[in-house]
């Protein structure tokens, strides 16, 4: 079985719940977003590789 790919948005009538939290990954710093309305819709990267909130603006 192939993984589903498709971005969320994209799909009709589907809506998500995005969330996003840094938190301890194998004793480093991540961040991670998640759709919170499906299971294991996620993604973490290591914090210091993200963009600060300051660089978003």
């Amino acid at each position: 079985m192939t993984p589903d790919l498709t971005p969320i948005g994209s799909r009709a009538g589907e809506t998500g719940d995005i969330v996003a939290a840094i938190d301890e990954i194998d004793g480093r710093s991540h961040l991670v977003v998640a759709d919170i309305a499906q299971d294991d819709v996620w993604v973490a990267m290591p914090e210091a590789e993200s963009a600060s909130l300051e660089e978003w603006r």
